[in-house]
């Protein structure tokens, strides 16, 4: 029996290529995923009521209680609330970043004050990181056990 060792040596770098393509679907699907647990964490941080001071709303009869110094900042418009999107990034390298971000320009001021004091902190940051922590590393541990 004569064996085809070119044929054998082809066949086998055809199943490597299956693999890391398929590992590196699976990563990019992990990336994703663990970004949506912290948009969602994001949504849930920045929701709920506040104890700061109590103020009426511009041009209404309604009120809103905002976010003491501390606490996450509290909902007024939403629109810090709702602007946060997913960014899952591939190197070409099979390395992935899962995150999100916000286009709000006052989102940074508000997690770390602004110089003088004006806006007292509101960190929210790391509270979302904390709340989404157990579900990204569960996301990212099923790559070890496929």
């Amino acid at each position: 029996m004569e064996i085809n060792w070119s044929k054998q040596e082809a066949a086998v770098q055809n199943r490597i290529k299956e693999a890391v393509r398929d590992a590196n679907t699976k990563a990019q699907s992990c990336a994703v995923r663990a970004s949506n647990h912290l948009r969602n964490a994001a949504l849930t941080v920045l929701r709920g009521q506040r104890s700061g001071r109590r103020y009426k709303k511009p041009h209404t009869k309604t009120y809103y209680t905002a976010s003491a110094p501390g606490e996450p900042p509290a909902v007024r418009t939403g629109m810090l609330r709702m602007s946060w999107g997913m960014k899952a990034e591939g190197d070409g390298k099979g390395n992935y970043t899962a995150g999100i971000y916000t286009d709000v320009p006052y989102a940074e001021d508000l997690d770390t004050g602004t110089p003088g004091g004006k806006i007292k902190p509101r960190p929210y940051k790391d509270k979302i990181i904390e709340t989404a922590k157990p579900k990204v590393v569960s996301v990212f541990a099923e790559l070890e056990t496929k």
